[in-house]
């Protein structure tokens, strides 16, 4: 029997674990939540998924997320200019 689970690994390197399969170019915020499109403000932390990486080893698999940080003038770009 093979056990899943799946890492956020965040940009400094660290860790957390979460609960849902994400994909390659999806925005989510700091705990690894999909965010709405278009997002709701500029001013949110949100990481972008850049990479993911099975790694597997005797009934193990390990899912690693990989995160890179959004900058703020990329999310009101995706806004239209609509934010105050």
């Amino acid at each position: 029997m093979t056990t899943e689970t799946r890492w956020l690994i965040y940009p400094d390197g660290d860790r957390q674990e979460c609960d849902s399969l994400l994909r390659v170019d999806q925005l989510v915020d700091m705990n690894g939540f999909p965010l709405p499109m278009p997002p709701p403000s500029p001013r949110i932390i949100a990481y972008r998924v850049y990479k993911v990486r099975r790694v597997e080893e005797r009934g193990q698999l390990d899912v690693l997320q990989y995160l890179e940080l959004v900058p703020a003038s990329e999310l009101a770009s995706m806004m239209g200019g609509r934010w105050n």
